[in-house]
Formats: C-alpha cells, sequence, structure tokens
C-alpha cells in the first residue's frame, strides 16, 4: 500500500511539463518523419491533417541454446528458434483535427489476436502543458518502450526487459517482466518550457494482447486493480527526438534525464503486486547516441496466495552508438539482470554488438546484431543453470525494414 500511496504523492506533486519524448514528427510511435518528405491529406484551412504510415521489418535469426533445460533422451538440439520472421507489419495512420485532437490508429498484420491492434487513440491538447490521451498507446515506462519502433539501435530489446522473472512458485499466468509495453487506458501529459515533461496514467495493465477489460476490484487494498503508472523528464536543451539512432540527425545536441514508477495491482489473475521503478538517460550529440537505464521491480504476493514473502529484482543496460559514415552507424549494448532476484547471488550479463546502415533515398535499414548471455555470482550450479533458461547463449539476427 505505501508504495501506491507514494505513487499518487508523486502524481499529485508533478510540475506541469511534456509528454517528453515524441515530438511532432515521431508522434505515431512507428514511423519518424524526420528529413522525409513524407505525404498527407489536409483541409485547405488546415484544420484537419491525415498521414499515412507503413512500417514492414523481416528478419533471419539463429539461436544456440547451451545444454541446460535440453533432455538428450529426445534429441534436442542446441539450435531453436532459428530462421525466418515478420516481427512487425504496421498499417496505420496519424492526423490532426481542429488545431487540438491528434488521433492514430496501426495495425500489426504480424501480430496475434490482440496485438494485432497495435495502437488506437485520441488525444486532446487543452494547452501545451495539458493534454489528455485515451486507447491503446505506450505506458510511460522505460526509454527503450518510448523509443520510436522503427528507430531503435538494435533489432531486439534489451533482454532485461523482454524476460520473464524466475519465482520459486507457480503463478495463474505468465510470470511478470519488468517491460509493460502496449496497454489500454488514460493518461495526462503535457510540455512546459520545452523543457520538464509528465506522464501520469491509469492502465488496464494485462498488456497489448488484451483489448477486453477483464480486471476487478483489489481484496488487499479495495481499489481497481489496474495499472498505475507515471513517468517525469527533464530535457535541458529542448524535447529530445525519439530516436536511438537516425542519418537526418546528425547535427542534434539533447538530453534527457528520466524519473518512472508504476503498480499493477492483483496482476497475474489476482495473484501478486508488482511495483516497478527505473531512471534512464539518452543523450543525441552530432553523430553520438547515448543511452542508459536502471530498473527494480518488486514482486508481492496477494493475501489469497498465502505466501508472506516479497521478490526483489534488478536490471539494466548501457548502450551508444556512432555514425561512422553518414549512412552506417555502429552500435554496441552491455545488457545485465537479477533474473534469480536479489535475494540470490548472480546475474546474467549480456553484451551486443552489431551495425546499422540506412540505405539512401528509398527508407530502407539494415540491422545486425550478435549477443551473448553470459551468467555470474552464482552459489550454486543450479542457481547458475536455471538464470538462463529459455535464453539463448548465442543470438545473431539480421533484420531489414522497409518505412513509408
Amino acid at each position: 500500500m505505501r508504495h501506491l500511496l507514494l505513487l499518487i504523492a508523486a502524481c499529485l506533486l508533478l510540475p506541469l511539463g511534456a509528454f517528453a519524448q515524441y515530438e511532432e514528427d515521431t508522434e505515431n510511435g512507428v514511423v519518424s518523419l524526420a528529413g522525409k518528405e513524407g505525404f498527407s491529406i489536409a483541409t485547405k484551412k488546415g484544420d484537419f491533417v491525415f498521414k499515412p504510415y507503413l512500417l514492414v521489418q523481416t528478419s533471419a535469426s539463429v539461436n544456440y541454446y547451451d545444454d541446460e533445460g535440453l533432455d538428450p533422451a529426445y534429441n534436442q538440439d542446441n539450435i531453436h528458434n532459428t530462421g525466418f520472421a515478420i516481427p512487425y507489419a504496421v498499417l496505420g495512420f496519424t492526423g490532426k483535427a481542429f488545431n487540438r485532437v491528434t488521433f492514430n490508429l496501426s495495425i500489426n498484420a504480424a501480430g496475434s489476436g490482440g496485438n494485432i491492434l497495435q495502437q488506437a487513440w485520441f488525444d486532446y491538447e487543452v494547452k501545451e502543458s495539458f493534454a489528455i490521451r485515451v486507447g491503446k498507446f505506450k505506458t510511460p515506462f522505460t526509454h527503450a518502450y518510448l523509443t520510436t519502433l522503427g528507430e531503435t539501435l538494435m533489432p531486439t530489446l534489451p533482454v532485461s526487459l523482454t524476460s520473464s522473472v524466475i519465482l520459486p512458485y507457480s503463478l495463474n499466468a505468465v510470470t511478470p517482466n519488468i517491460g509493460t509495453g502496449f496497454d489500454l487506458g488514460v493518461e495526462v501529459h503535457g510540455l512546459v518550457n520545452k523543457k520538464f515533461g509528465y506522464e501520469v496514467g491509469i492502465f488496464n495493465g494485462t498488456g497489448s494482447s488484451v483489448n477486453t477489460a477483464s480486471k476487478t476490484f483489489s481484496d488487499d487494498w479495495h481499489i481497481p486493480s489496474l495499472l498505475y503508472a507515471g513517468r517525469l523528464t527533464y530535457m535541458p536543451k529542448g524535447i529530445m527526438p525519439a530516436t536511438q539512432g537516425n542519418p537526418n540527425r546528425l547535427r542534434e545536441d539533447k538530453l534527457l534525464f528520466g524519473l518512472s514508477s508504476s503498480l499493477n495491482v492483483e496482476s497475474e489473475s489476482e495473484s501478486t503486486n508488482d511495483f516497478r521503478a527505473g531512471a534512464e538517460f539518452a543523450m543525441l550529440k552530432n553523430r553520438l547516441y547515448l543511452g542508459a537505464e536502471i530498473y527494480y521491480m518488486q514482486v508481492g504476493f496477494t493475501k489469497r496466495q498465502k505466501i508472506d514473502e516479497t521478490y526483489h529484482y534488478l536490471g539494466g543496460y548501457v548502450q551508444g552508438g556512432y555514425f561512422v559514415f553518414d549512412r552506417l552507424q555502429a552500435t554496441a549494448r552491455y545488457d545485465f539482470f537479477n533474473r534469480n532476484g536479489l535475494d540470490t547471488n548472480g546475474f546474467l550479463n549480456m553484451p551486443a554488438v552489431g551495425f546499422n546502415y540506412f540505405f539512401r533515398g528509398c527508407n530502407l535499414k539494415l540491422q545486425a546484431m550478435y549477443q551473448f548471455i553470459g551468467r555470474a555470482g552464482h552459489d550454486r550450479q543450479l542457481d547458475r543453470d536455471n538464470d538462463d533458461l529459455g535464453l539463448a547463449m548465442h543470438s545473431g539476427t539480421v533484420m531489414l525494414q522497409y518505412t513509408f
């Protein structure tokens, strides 16, 4: 309960500020129009603007798993999840009406179930320092997720955000992971002096795969069992573009510092209450991009589970990219994750290297990366073996992306 009270108090004390990482040309969260001609339909008065966009990603991956978790009796191979994939095939449109309402709808044809509807929201701006967004969109947590999808440094997100944690108990739903991603809800956000930003929202807490109202009321805290989230940012050099590398932005000088937290009340089918907190940094300086985050999650069981323990997890990453040439960006990332929890020694260390090549004049982007997942500091071999279950020790990905 103390986490909820702290979160509510922080939200009430927030300075009026910005929907921090987005500026007008990246508002759809999928494709940046920076430096591109683009195309739009508009009325003569300019009171209505309609912009279609497209993103298609095709990838080839090779993943090698160590022997833990493989059953030799079934002749299981170390090579799994290898071949070709289409991570995203997004068709959408965004626009603005009456100089106050912005809207966005995007369909991911490569998704399944509720994930097919990637985004669907409208945003009403009372003034620059106060706007309301309603629908399905990115929750205000972590720079990695809030970056424009087509402008991420590497073709895969940090494992510390996407991999589920290890718990010694079975839950009624998938074990939680630190990243929250897309969700349905309502958010208040704004911008002050082009430097200070805030986002405060309430979401279902069921993630991007559920587009229906399915939550209940908390038996423990007697409040709606929803996701309560907030984010503060400071951008001393003006609005930070939501990019981790763009050949049309080689003369930027921007900084971003951010703090965020969330509380998912009775998540995982009413079995746990998940508290998250994070700190982030991002910088664009001409050809150089640098980013770093650290995040924490506490998993506490509800009273009906009759389990008194709480579990604490820590993860983060440091990453950077540099345009060696105008169209070639060298990339590197170090990712770490205390997947077993802070009460158990040992963590995953996950270095990755790669490059991005932006084809001139045709909106094609080629990404390639290699990642190694190592383990360090474990007291017992069992803890060491469990820590990377389901994760590839060696992985390589090549992805070709087209945007319009």
